[in-house]
């Protein structure tokens, strides 16, 4: 049995992300189209012969315990496969963290996907969503990667055909980040309680025929409390972006180019900020990088 494996966790951006209102489970209900990109952190796992999970976080300020998503997801799984030896993990952070670039829970899906690759266990895909789903709600998306439907909480995913590779610019502030529960917060304040029908079928239209434009609910409330992200947006857009928006809940920010020398033009327009030019990734590349297709 192999014991160690290297993987890569990816990035993702939200082509679309409408909030309609708050559930009486007092989670928020969303229609998102998740993107992958290849902007990624490295996760390195071994098995051990002592009961436990060892891990250490590298690039970032992260706590190393059973607060950390990778922890929890190895913990869970372990329980789940009835398996009782010991994991060490090594964490390489390069996503920036409190960006909305979904990085922890990229992260807590490879742990996922590579403590089944290394103890050789099969989980139904059913039951993988839901300890996936109970990691974090965009947690499942990362099993499939490419481009993806999630409505509800972001839990339930629909995998829709890939688009075109598209070169990606992610520019992040180094000075301002965004909690997700800050992002909500905000963004209630600004919500009824109760779903928005008419706003439901606006995103369908806008996600099936108009796969080309992006958007972003949250961009009204955190631009407002952070206007330099609505500058970096628009600067975005004047030096050639076909698209720009908010990632996810914030605050970085991503225009979609034509090439990657266009976008490598555009990022030195934000020196002082960290700047990422990648490329859009399909279901079918994902899913080689990780070495695990879900459901295939």
């Amino acid at each position: 049995m192999k014991n160690s494996l290297r993987l890569p966790a990816f990035a993702k951006i939200n082509l679309c992300l409408h909030v309609l209102g708050r559930r009486p489970d007092a989670y928020h209900e969303l229609r998102t189209i998740f993107q992958a990109i290849s902007l990624r952190d490295t996760l390195e796992l071994s098995l051990t012969r002592s009961a436990g999970i060892a891990l250490e976080v590298s690039g970032a300020a992260l706590p190393a315990g059973p607060e950390n998503l990778v922890y929890r997801a190895l913990d869970a799984l372990s329980g789940e496969i009835g398996y009782r030896g010991g994991v060490r993990a090594r964490l390489e952070k390069r996503i920036p963290v409190a960006r909305g670039l979904g990085g922890g829970s990229s992260d807590a899906a490879a742990a996922l996907l590579g403590l089944l690759r290394l103890t050789k266990k099969k989980v139904p895909l059913d039951r993988l969503i839901e300890i996936a789903a109970a990691l974090g709600a965009d947690v499942p998306f990362f099993l499939f990667g490419g481009r993806a439907l999630a409505v509800n909480r972001g839990d339930e995913i629909y995998p829709l055909p890939d688009a075109p590779r598209r070169s990606v610019l992610v520019v992040s502030p180094r000075d301002i980040g965004v909690s997700t529960k800050d992002a909500y917060q905000w963004i209630s304040a600004e919500l009824t309680n109760h779903l928005k029908a008419p706003k439901m079928w606006k995103f369908c239209a806008l996600c099936w025929s108009r796969t080309g434009e992006v958007s972003n609910d949250f961009e009204g409330p955190v631009f407002a409390r952070h206007p330099r992200l609505g500058e970096i947006r628009d600067g975005l857009l004047q030096r050639g972006a076909a698209d720009a928006a908010l990632a996810g809940s914030g605050s970085a920010v991503f225009g979609i180019f034509r090439n990657p020398a266009q976008a490598r033009r555009a990022a030195r327009a934000f020196p002082e900020d960290s700047v990422f030019v990648v490329e859009t990734l399909s279901r079918e590349k994902y899913g080689r990088a990780l070495g695990f297709r879900v459901g295939g």
